[in-house]
This record gives structure tokens, sequence and C-alpha cells, in this order.
């Protein structure tokens, strides 16, 4: 275009554009100053390179305007890879990429690729988006482009590839040949980027429905349910197929554009209103992952923000949301639709007696992962009304393996599961959580629940943190857990149960991994170790630069993050969150939390216990001896470890005594113990006595709590409870023994957790299960006998004043 024309589309460019997201920047590029640099755009766009060059004045970078001259060859600073053409009219030369000069030259520039998205639209087949404006998959007209720069000028993205020097690509071939490989690495590129910030294709979700109604699983259970009738499937074959068709319309999303860009800013309001700020660790991971593999994304659940918040955040930093499994009970009036278009698909909570809307469902989450669609889905099952990791639910794994295992005979993209820890300072959901806890019954979401919850969006609610952990990959895991997988066509093997079982807890595992502490959790792990939730305010300090410096994060694994800020600033806010009181004494100031705050505080200090499960073990051992040496401690805890880590969702390690040891040095180290000859003990400061007590008395509940568990099952013979009475009087049992001690937690008789400790001893092999009953040997009254040995006299008691009616009875 003539410059006379070019300069005011430029500047008319500017005043009607907004960038909303430009990655990487500028400095993390490395550009080299010393060499000359083209811009590539992966096609012709006038609206694309006059934004470029807009953006590269603004930013300092080297210029994208003009021509480049590098010593006779002379090139445009900005050029497009030629658009294919799948006929080629006679006499019209065939299209090839603007290297060839530069490669015949043998001259080096540094090539950087750019994908510009004018509207980040997921491609359908049909709609009105598709026809007018946002970006997709399909290559853009001039009238099109024209319009999807009026109506998304107020949110592009530009994401900028790797410089590419073209000295590393130059060898011995033609220059001709240079230059397609040249294109190709830039289209592998272009195409990569796409995927990750769009995903793939969507198609109609009418389309879809009737793929997956068609598809020969579903019609081979139709089949088999016409020939065995039954009250349920009973019916003729038009009738069962209309019955497949409303459950793939109950269930199915219906991602759309506008909806995802109305959220988008809707949300952007919200967190702004209700949270001080959204940190974001570990997206980078991902972001490598996107254009190359299907992403499963697996988040604890804390609260329902969690389905919104996710999604805001991938959005927000350039990747495509996901589809979201969502409880029927969220798809009410209102709401349910909006969640829908914004991806969310439903979900009932048991469909194991309805083989239709089984197979329905199956294959239409198998179509999802197959296409390529990234999802999202909680393994707990539910929010966690404790604040603790919940047991993983083997439903949705076992059906993404089962998919997975269906697709690898069409070497499909790789899988990755992404597990993500959220964090709160403080949750919506404080009061009902607690009055569910105390037995109260959950009140089911209506659209006037979410308006009283609009109500409070005032209140402080703090900062949240959204953290990355290590992603998974399914293939990785089968060939460590069943090396011989890939030879076997059964979609159902039978190690499959046990795969989805251990798939569980490392995802569980990885999520704890990377907690996120900030200032509530850690005066909740402080104040509540204490028997009257009180602390002094030098004290508490001190305790929570103790806690911090207990946590190190692995260079080379993603690790649990910390809060910005000191202690001080750290109960300020907990005190401006509500949370806590200050009590202005003569002798120095005093941290308090009453009854109802306590409550509230327990549910964050359990997000983030496990972190410190191990070293508050260790310091719960000098409890009752004041002198113990690491061969004493090994021996002492290696019985009971490993039933702690399976409930708290901590991998076990391989080596307990250097563990053991890694602790106790850090523990000397800020002079909480002392050694002597090998001998470990308390320090004799008053002050570094308490410190450690307060460190120990973390872990106690989950002691208390499991040496009941165990006792209740040894108090009666072998073979004579069943796994469900064992609970309920296990429940029992912690309700009065929280009574008799004054601790105001309901999570500490939850009956989950119960059932949780359960599955540990049977996963450990301390119990096992005889036509549905339980059965233990001398190993279990060994274990017991050694968590005795850390309890003091005190604690004994009051575990035999709880537990002596029961054994009598």
């Amino acid at each position: 275009m003539p410059g006379l024309f070019r300069a005011p589309l430029r500047h008319l460019l500017s005043a009607w554009t907004e960038i909303r997201l430009a990655e990487p920047e500028v400095a993390d590029l490395h550009l080299d100053p010393s060499l000359p640099t083209i811009y590539v755009l992966p096609r012709p766009a006038l609206s694309d390179a006059l934004l470029l060059e807009n953006y590269t004045r603004q930013h300092q970078m080297p210029a994208a305007e003009g021509r480049l001259s590098v010593d006779q060859v002379s090139v445009a600073r900005c050029v497009a890879l030629p658009a294919r053409r799948l006929r080629r009219w006679p006499g019209r030369p065939a299209v090839v990429a603007p290297f060839t000069e530069l490669i015949a030259a043998n001259e080096n520039v540094q090539i950087v690729p750019v994908s510009v998205f004018w509207g980040r639209a997921p491609g359908k087949e049909f709609g009105f988006w598709h026809l007018l404006a946002a970006d997709n998959w399909q290559l853009t007209g001039r009238l099109r482009r024209a319009l999807s720069v009026m109506v998304n000028g107020r949110d592009v993205e530009i994401q900028f590839g790797a410089p590419l020097q073209l000295a590393d690509i130059l060898d011995d071939r033609e220059p001709e040949l240079t230059n397609r490989k040249v294109a190709r690495l830039l289209r592998v590129h272009f195409r990569r980027v796409r995927t990750r910030v769009l995903g793939p294709d969507l198609s109609h979700r009418s389309t879809l429905i009737e793929g997956v109604v068609s598809s020969p699983e579903v019609r081979h259970t139709i089949s088999e349910l016409q020939s065995t009738p039954n009250e349920r499937s009973h019916g003729k074959l038009p009738r069962l197929q209309r019955r497949a068709r409303r459950y793939g319309n109950e269930i199915a999303s219906n991602m759309t554009y506008p909806v995802l860009r109305f959220m988008a800013s809707a949300l952007r309001r919200l967190w702004n209103r209700l949270y001080d700020g959204v940190d974001v660790t570990g997206l980078e991971r991902v972001k490598q992952l996107a254009g190359d593999s299907t992403l499963v994304y697996v988040p604890c659940h804390r609260s329902h923000i969690d389905y919104l918040l996710l999604s805001y955040v991938l959005f927000r930093d350039g990747l495509m949301p996901p589809h979201i499994a969502a409880g029927r009970n969220l798809d009410m009036p209102v709401v349910g639709p909006v969640l829908r278009r914004g991806g969310a698909f439903f979900l009932r909570r048991s469909f194991r007696d309805n083989r239709l809307y089984g197979a329905v469902f199956n294959e239409y989450l198998h179509r999802l992962l197959a296409g390529g669609y990234s999802m999202e889905y909680f393994i707990e099952g539910g929010r966690s009304r404790s604040g603790r990791m919940l047991p993983p639910r083997p439903g949705m794994l076992s059906m993404t393996l089962r998919s997975f295992l269906r697709t690898q005979q069409q070497h499909a993209r790789s899988v990755v599961f992404v597990p993500i820890y959220i964090g709160y300072e403080r949750i919506l959901e404080n009061a009902s959580y607690q009055r569910e806890l105390g037995g109260g019954r959950k009140h089911r979401e209506t659209p006037l629940g979410l308006l009283k919850v609009l109500g409070r969006l005032r209140e402080e609610y703090g900062r949240v943190s959204v953290n990355i952990g290590e992603p998974l990959n399914i293939a990785s895991f089968l060939d460590a857990q069943q090396p011989q997988w890939r030879q076997e066509n059964d979609q159902r093997p039978d190690w499959l149960k046990d795969a989805v079982f251990e798939l569980g807890q490392s995802l569980c595992q990885r999520i704890n991994a990377v907690a996120a502490l900030n200032p509530v959790n850690l005066v909740g792990l402080a104040l509540l170790a204490t028997p009257h939730r009180a602390l002094e305010y030098g004290m508490l300090k001190g305790q929570l630069d103790l806690l911090c410096s207990l946590i190190s994060p692995t260079p080379s694994r993603p690790g649990p993050t910390l809060p910005e800020g000191n202690a001080d600033a750290w109960i300020d806010q907990v005190v401006t969150l509500g949370m806590i009181d200050r009590r202005e004494q003569s002798l120095g100031e005093i941290i308090t939390a009453d009854a109802s705050q306590a409550a509230l505080l327990g549910w964050y200090r359990n997000n983030v216990l496990h972190l410190f499960a191990l070293p508050a073990l260790v310091a719960f051992s000098f409890r009752s001896y004041d002198t113990r040496s690491i061969d004493e401690l090994t021996n002492l805890l290696s019985p009971l470890w490993p039933m702690l880590a399976r409930e708290l969702a901590v991998p076990v390690g391989d080596d307990l005594r250097q563990q053991l040891i890694r602790i106790v040095e850090h523990l000397v180290a800020v002079e909480l113990l002392t050694e002597q000859s090998g001998q470990y003990q308390p320090c004799n400061s008053l002050e570094a006595r308490e410190r450690l007590r307060l460190l120990g008395q973390m872990i106690q509940p989950s002691l208390e709590r499991n040496t009941l568990l165990v006792d209740t099952l040894l108090a009666s013979p072998s073979g004579s409870l069943s796994r469900d009475e064992l609970c309920q009087r296990s429940r029992s049992l912690a309700e009065r023994l929280a009574l008799l001690s004054g601790r105001a937690a309901p999570e500490f008789f939850d009956l989950r957790l119960f059932e949780s400790l359960v599955d540990s001893l049977i996963a450990d092999g301390w119990v096992w299960e005889e036509e549905q009953q339980l059965v233990f040997g001398s190993d279990l009254q060994h274990a017991a006998s050694n968590a005795m040995q850390l309890l003091d006299a005190s604690l004994q008691r009051r575990l035999a004043a709880v537990t002596g009616p029961q054994e009598k009875a």
C-alpha cells in the first residue's frame, strides 16, 4: 500500500485498537541487537502489519515498517507467509516463502514469528460470529477482516515466538529447499500457537450430540437394552434414541464466544471488587504443553468460585478456557445456560444404574478428548467442607483413562493432567461449610442463593492464589504403572482399577505440593496450636517466621509459595479480614480468636497442614521424651507416617531416615533442638521449648483422631466390624472427644475423614476386608503401641475416657 494511505491507516488503527495481551515481554524475547530483525506473520493481513508497526514503535523494538538492506539484499522488515492455494492456475507462479534471496546470499538475520488475534472465538461450523468477526481457524477475507477490526478492536492479542536465526538453519541444500524448510518450521509454530489460544475447531452442538447418539458405542448399548428390557429401558428403538438425544442435550456444553467475552469482562470486574488480586504461578509450563497436548485441568475444589476463576485466568493469560464438568445441581434457571455457554457440561452425581446415560456421557467425554479440547474437572467430586484435600473419586479419572486407551489406536495427541491448587484468604461459603460440618443440611443451589451471595461482595476477601503443579502425562504414567499397556486392545483391562487409584493419589499429591501459604492459613496454623486460641504478638510473629523457614522450594520442581511481606503485615491482614482480634495489654499485645473465628481458621489451616505434617510429627515426638536419636525417631515414626501421609495426600518418601535428618538439622539450626553425641533434645530456653511445643501441637488432632479410630477397631475382635460401623462409631467418639477437650472444630469429626483413614489402613496393608468385615493382625497393634508412645499421660487419659465406655459396651 502506498505510504500516502498507510500512515493515516496506522494512526487510525492505533486510536481504535487496544492490545489486551502481548507476550512474552520484550525483554524476555532476548533479541540480538547485533542482528537485523524480520517479523513474520502467518498470513497476509494489512491490519496485522499496521498493528505490529505501532506496537514495535511504542515498545522500542526493532522497527517493523519499511525495508531492510543487508549487503546487496533488500527485504521487507515485516513479511507474511503466503496463503496456500489448493489449485495452481496456469501462468500463476507458485507461492513461496520470502527468504530465498537472504538464503542465497548466505546472510544471517533473526526471524521473529508474530501471531495476532482479533478476538478469540473458538471456530464453529455455523453461527453469526463465524461469519462476521472473531478470529478462528478459517482464513479471513478483506471484508471480514475489516469487520473483525471494527468489532474486536478492543480485544487484541499479540503472541511473539522465540527468535529464529537464519544461520542456524542454513545447510548445503538448494536455497529453495532451505526456504521451504524455514516456512515449514514457521507454519508448525503458528499452528501450535493457534491451537493453544483458540483450541481446536468446535463442532456445532447439535452436530456433536447427533454424532454421540449415532456412535457405535451408544448404538450398541441401545441394542442391548432392546434385547433385555426392564422397567428402566423398556421401549422401542425410536424411544431409546430420543432418550439418548435428551441425555446428550442435558449433558453437552454450548461454548460461544460472545458469552466467553462477556464473562471475561464481568469476571474481571468481579475479581477487582471481590479480591485484592489473583496471583498465578507456573502457567508458563502449561503454555509450553498447550500447543501439542490435550490438557485436563484438575484443580482442588474449595469454592463455587473455582469454576469461574480458572477459566478467567486461562482466558486472561492467552489460553483457551476448558470445557468444565459441573454438577447437574448448577444447571439451574438463568445460571445454567450462562455456564453452559461458557463451556460447562453437566453430569449427574451417579449414573451407575442408568446404562444409556453412562454410554452417552462416556461417548461425549471421549469426543472432547479425541478432538483435542481442553477439559476441567474436580477429582474430589465435591467441595471440601473440611478444607483439606478429599480422597479422589475414580469416576472421571477412569473415563479419561479409558478414552485415552481408545484413542491411542489412532496415535492421537498426548493427554496431560495439569494439577492446580487454588487458595483463598477468605471464601464465600464460610458460614455454610461450618453449618454443614456441624450436622446441618446442605442447601440446594438456587438463583436466589446466588443473589444473596452478591449481597456480600462489599466485604473483604483478601487475595487468591492459583498455583500450577507438575503436569502428569498419561502415557508416561502408564509406562511406569503398566509397561505393556501399549500392546493391549482392551479398553477395560484388569489393571485399570489399580491404575486409576494410583493416578488419583499422584494428582492429589501434586496439587498439595504447590499449596499457597497466605496470612490466614499461617496464622491459623500457629494460633490453633494453642489450647485457648491466644498468643502474645511477639510469639506469633516468631512462629510465623518458623513455619516459613520450614518450606524449602525445590528449583527443579514446583513447590509451595510464600506470601509477600512480613509477619507484621500478615497479622494486620488477618485482623482486617475479621479472622482474629487484637487485645491490648499492659505487658504487650495479645492476638486471640473466639470460638467462631477459630472454627473458620481451622478450615484454612487444613488447606496447608500437610506441608508441615512431618516436621510437626518430629516436634511432637519430643513432647514426652526429652532425648531421641535419629534411629529412635525412625523406628518410632515408621509405622505412623505412611498413614498420616496418605490421609494428608503427601508422598511418603523413599527414605524416611533422610527426611528426619534434614528436619532435625533444621530445628537445630533455628535453635529449637540441640545435638550432642548423636542425641537430640529441646533447647533449655523456655521460649524455644514453647515454640517447639506449638509446632508439634499442629499435628495433635490428626494423631488423636487416628489413634481413636485404631483403638476403636482394636477394642473389638478382628472381623467383627464393617467399614461403615467403624466409621460411624469413630465419628461419635470423636465428637465426644471434641466436647471433652473444648475443640470447637466440626471438621475434627467429619465422617469423610474417618472413611479416608480406613482406606489408608487398607491401602497400607494394616487392615483388609473379608466378607465386608475388617480383619487385622498384630502389626496394627504394634503401630497403635507406637502411637501411644507419642502421647503423654494426659492425652492417653483423655482418649481412655472417650473409648472406655465404648469398650465396656
